[in-house]
């Protein structure tokens, strides 16, 4: 068929046609210089937010940017050392040489000063000078030169951050702190056990032979100074009494000779010879009746009851409670028999084991937190003994801390757990225990920048169990969510954060 077109109609067709071919070029052309194949051999962490020209995945796993034919691929490259920046660089999709361009990195991250990262050549790419430090939260901007022309590029990604208001905040009674100076409290962890206080333990035995004929006290028992333990029937100390009353009935006819003999003496009817011997005579008598009364009181015997001579009564020495018996009536006893133990608990010993790692670390008057391990009680003391051999066989040593038992809650054999403060020093940053949180494998607190929360990983030194050392990763006087800074790692979640590679 045959059209018949006029001038006009010719000229519009043409027009049109034209205006076709330019936005065909002007597509391949924006396509033509920047599509190449993927390789994901290389580490990208990104999170992306925008940028002054969205960047393409280049060859190498990076971000690819390209402006006039040349481009510029940015790699964060961490397998097996610290993350570190790997830039390749192209001309019309071909790999450059590294020595033929000079590139800078700034980073601009929340709170701290923009970073300057330079390049030196290695291998096919230019690597960065310094460790890129977690997270990779930050603001990129790239420039370069190549053919001694600028070129400049820049792109924002984000990870581990959050955002809240301080409505939510304040919802979530998340506590806000800054970080600062701290004095922590070295703790060093040890386990032992409640015994007696040894000072304050007497070991009763009846000093004399016989048979028992009643017991007063059962284990358990609180007893006081004086109390009738057990009675027994001993012929010793009964052959002492009668010595002692037969040595006071010598006493007492010396005494009334002497008296006699010195009148005489006096009067000049008698000698003074009768007097002296009579004198003599007198202090013998005194010398062994004291001596018997002596032995008498050295075994707890008295001459109190004249009618039953045989009868030995064993009293508590101290104030306490009965904590063996091993007497019963009828017993045929022996003097050096343990019969009883009674112990003062009004204080007691809590024992530590120290192995050798840990002796040198233990000192005398070192303060320390006694913890029941069967129960929620606690008292504290200071370390009274150290133990200065090693057990053969345990390659341990012992060490004493006194405690006040008042209420008798702390009894002989109760497992413990013992906490002593090896050291206390001032440390220049610290945060509170509450606050630390596991964020992939990091050890972070979550650091608050105006509306945003922001996880740092931590490089942590002493804990006192309230305050942690700050040695890496945090500065002193920033502020971070400490008690409820859960709910912050629930929200990074929710939103999820992830390190894109």
């Amino acid at each position: 068929m045959k059209l018949n077109l006029n001038k006009k109609q010719t000229i519009y067709i043409a027009v049109v046609m034209a205006i076709g071919i330019v936005i065909a070029i002007l597509i391949l052309n924006s396509q033509g210089g920047t599509k190449l194949h993927e390789k994901n051999t290389h580490d990208d962490h990104s999170h992306d937010n925008h940028s002054e020209a969205e960047p393409q995945t280049g060859p190498h796993g990076g971000k690819l940017f390209t402006q006039n034919g040349y481009g510029v691929e940015i790699t964060i490259f961490e397998e097996g050392i610290e993350p570190e920046f790997r830039v390749y660089t192209y001309k019309n999709g071909k790999l450059l040489d590294p020595a033929t361009g000079k590139v800078t990195i700034t980073l601009e991250r929340l709170g701290r000063k923009p970073q300057k990262i330079t390049f030196v050549k290695q291998n096919d790419y230019l690597k960065g000078n310094a460790v890129v430090g977690e997270p990779h939260s930050f603001k990129v901007t790239i420039d370069t030169q190549f053919d001694n022309k600028p070129y400049s590029f820049t792109y924002e990604q984000i990870e581990a951050r959050v955002s809240m208001t301080d409505q939510q905040i304040k919802q979530g009674n998340i506590e806000i702190l800054t970080s600062g100076p701290a004095r922590i409290k070295s703790t060093l962890q040890l386990i032992g056990h409640i015994s007696f206080n040894e000072d304050r333990v007497v070991y009763v035995v009846p000093r004399l032979a016989g048979v028992v004929e009643s017991v007063g006290a059962n284990a358990g028992d609180s007893v006081r100074k004086g109390h009738v333990l057990a009675v027994i029937s001993s012929q010793a100390l009964a052959d002492l009494r009668s010595e002692l009353l037969a040595a006071q009935k010598r006493l007492s006819l010396a005494r009334t000779t002497f008296e006699r003999e010195k009148n005489l003496w006096e009067e000049k009817i008698s000698a003074e010879q009768d007097y002296l011997q009579a004198r003599n005579v007198m202090q013998e008598a005194e010398i062994i009746v004291r001596s018997v009364k002596q032995k008498l009181a050295s075994l707890g015997g008295s001459l109190t009851n004249n009618s039953n001579l045989t009868r030995y009564e064993i009293r508590a020495p101290i104030d306490g409670i009965v904590m063996q018996k091993q007497i019963s009536v009828g017993q045929v006893l022996k003097e050096d028999a343990n019969i009883f133990v009674v112990a003062d608990l009004s204080t007691v010993w809590a024992v530590l084991t120290i192995y050798s790692k840990d002796l040198n670390t233990v000192k005398i008057g070192q303060k320390a937190i006694v913890k029941a391990s069967s129960f929620d009680f606690q008292s504290s003391g200071n370390v009274e003994h150290l133990g200065a051999l090693l057990g053969e066989q345990t390659r341990t040593a012992e060490a004493h801390i006194i405690l006040p038992n008042p209420k008798g809650i702390w009894r002989p054999g109760l497992p413990v757990n013992i906490e002593l403060v090896a050291d206390e020093v001032e440390v220049p940053v610290a945060v509170s225990a509450d606050a630390i949180q596991t964020v992939r494998d990091w050890t972070t607190v979550f650091v608050r920048y105006g509306t945003f929360f922001e996880a740092h990983p931590l490089e942590l030194g002493r804990s006192d169990g309230k305050f942690i050392e700050v040695l890496k990763g945090l500065n002193a006087g920033e502020q971070y969510a400490a008690k409820n800074s859960f709910l912050i790692k629930a929200d990074l979640g929710k939103a999820g954060a992830n390190h894109d590679h």
